[in-house]
């Protein structure tokens, strides 16, 4: 390749676009520096002989790896957002709770106990019960302790094979896609207007998110509906993905208020809500992370391996995903607002800007802000697992391909 032999320039097998700098300079180290701004970035068989299914599969790859090491934090983050939504984590329709009242302003007990050893819980024959706020969420660590007590390790996994189901077409849909549309409105602009070039990946961004997004909707809303709710049975096994669809359906079925068309446009509740949190989030995340990965990639030229690849995608996707997160955290909350709610005709008439305005008003800022902390905490190490994989895989394919 014409630019191996430098140190400072950017490695091979990065796409066109990656190698444009938001000043729209063209960093290509085999171009003398008078016309490197005139002419076009010349495409690189890694990236542009890369097929839609390669890139789909390295994407898919890295999709697996993140919903099953961030699941934890994400139904963190959801259950922290359904209390504040109204959603409860005890059942006070126990039997016993109506033998309470005169224990003052804790009458209100639970069928489940928070732990053996609690001070405060209360012994009924043989069973235990705790007051409701045993169960109520005050933080990220809270949550997974909590769970963990009542439910049991394995709940901080809940939602993982929707998480999977979701990520795999998503990531597979996104990724390449993105990649694609990036090249097309990279090799348009500079060619035709130069000034737009930075924005590429903006743009490009945006389109492949909003069309991943209506695509697995239906997944999403099966995911942020068993992660935020709580199986109160005692041994009884939560329902899975299709049994929770199914159940967003049945109120449907049994009632005649709605046309079956619209019955079914339950399937994508919330939708609105999910696009105007993801192609914000997309957006600020590749533009903040494309010219990061680029500054570090060239310090790591052509002589760096996997390893300084790998790092350099980790570090910029860690740090674009974390400061997207954050930025469009109050639209997270609106959407788990509008796909938690089981009443089908409030569910289709909510809009995400009356959601908004209903958490303002209810939390004010706070509310707004409800489970940012593990969002961020998600979202930042997940994007940069799923962009240094796919970067990797690129990169040994690119490796492969020159030998």
């Amino acid at each position: 390749m014409a630019c191996g032999s430098s140190r400072h320039g950017l490695p091979a097998f990065l796409s066109a676009a990656s190698r444009v700098d938001f000043e729209g300079a063209i960093s290509d180290a085999s171009s003398a520096p008078s016309s490197s701004s005139s002419s076009p970035p010349l495409p690189r068989s890694s990236d542009f002989d890369m097929g839609f299914v390669e890139r789909a599969v390295s994407a898919a790859g890295a999709a697996v790896l993140s919903a099953v090491l961030v699941n934890p934090l994400d139904v963190a983050k959801t259950r922290l957002q359904a209390q504040a939504a109204g959603v409860p984590y005890y059942n006070p329709q126990h039997r016993i709770t109506q033998h309470m009242a005169s224990l003052g302003p804790n009458a209100m007990f639970s069928d489940f106990r928070c732990s053996p050893s609690c001070p405060r819980g209360v012994v009924f024959g043989a069973e235990p019960v705790c007051p409701p706020d045993c169960f109520q969420y005050k933080g990220t660590m809270d949550v997974f302790i909590k769970v963990i007590r009542q439910e049991g390790f394995a709940r901080l996994w809940r939602g993982t094979n929707a998480g999977l189901a979701l990520a795999i077409p998503t990531v597979g849909i996104y990724l390449p896609c993105y990649d694609i549309f990036r090249n097309w409105i990279e090799d348009f602009t500079t060619r035709n207007v130069p000034s737009l070039t930075p924005y590429a990946p903006l743009v490009a961004g945006s389109f492949a998110r909003s069309l991943a997004c209506i695509t697995c909707s239906p997944i999403e809303l099966a995911r942020t509906r068993m992660q935020a709710y709580k199986e109160f049975q005692a041994g009884a096994k939560p329902p899975g993905m299709w049994k929770t669809l199914l159940g967003v359906l049945s109120p449907i079925r049994s009632t005649t208020n709605l046309p079956n068309l619209q019955g079914y446009r339950m399937l994508w509740t919330g939708v609105g809500a999910q696009l105007a949190r993801d192609v914000p989030f997309s957006a600020i995340c590749w533009a903040t992370l494309e010219p990061n990965r680029r500054r570090l990639l060239r310090l790591v030229g052509e002589e760096g391996n996997a390893a300084s690849v790998l790092g350099a995608n980790f570090s910029a996707g860690f740090v674009a995903g974390s400061i997207a997160a954050a930025a469009t955290c109050p639209l997270d909350v609106a959407k788990t607002r509008r796909q938690i709610e089981k009443n089908p005709e409030k569910a289709l008439k909510m809009t995400t800007r009356q959601t908004l305005f209903d958490v303002w008003r209810d939390g004010g800022m706070k509310g707004l802000f409800t489970g940012v902390g593990p969002r961020v905490a998600r979202a930042g190490p997940s994007v940069g697992i799923v962009v240094s994989f796919y970067e990797v895989v690129k990169y040994v394919l690119h490796q492969r391909h020159i030998d």
